[in-house]
């Protein structure tokens, strides 16, 4: 095994940092080309207008998902030594619910804000300073919801533990689930063009 090359030691916390930054920087730089820092664009998935956003995040999530699968086949990488966020069930739920409102209400999640402000865009800005309010907000308030923020404990769990599944079928599953949602968004695509021509 080579990787995860920093739990093998082959960077320090400093290189790390360093890497980080620059995935960062190429993470925002690839979002921006791909339209992502337009609210319009975004918040356009919503109407079924416009469905690049599940279109580049779903191709981005199998590319990974398949990269990193076919490397533990291979035994490059160890995927138990993969980091996972600890699963707390209610806290994320309730979470999610929060970040998909505010995606829905604003048109960016976190990092496409972040694209938008870097490209000097007033409403990227706007939506930037929410989410420090947010932050500051929640670190004020963390004592009074720290019991709720710590419940449903479920440890670091993947989808093949939870369901038995063999991760290569949970692969695959994933794949299928890729080529129907990409299917379904031109299929809505052209259903809602061919509604606004015939409104037209």
């Amino acid at each position: 095994m080579n990787a995860p090359f920093f739990k093998f030691g082959l960077f320090n916390d400093e290189v790390s940092l360093i890497v980080a930054v620059v995935i960062g920087i190429g993470f925002g730089f690839f979002l921006e080309r791909a339209g992502f820092g337009s609210a319009r664009k975004l918040a356009a998935q919503f109407y079924f207008t416009d469905m690049t956003v599940l279109k580049v995040m779903f191709t981005a999530i199998v590319t990974a998902m398949l990269g990193v699968y076919f490397l533990s086949v291979l035994g490059f990488v160890d995927l138990s030594l993969v980091y996972l966020t600890p699963t707390n069930l209610m806290p994320q739920v309730v979470g999610g619910l929060l970040l998909g409102f505010g995606f829905v209400i604003g048109g960016y999640c976190p990092g496409t804000s972040c694209v938008s402000a870097a490209t000097g865009r007033t409403d990227g800005w706007v939506y930037l300073g929410g989410i420090v309010a947010g932050i500051l907000v929640f670190g004020e308030a963390f004592p009074l919801i720290e019991t709720f923020y710590n419940s449903t404990p479920m440890g670091q769990l993947t989808l093949a533990q939870l369901t038995g599944i063999p991760y290569g079928i949970l692969v695959f599953a994933v794949v299928v689930m890729a080529i129907g949602a990409f299917m379904a968004a031109d299929w809505g695509e052209k259903v809602m063009a061919a509604k606004k021509g015939g409104k037209a």
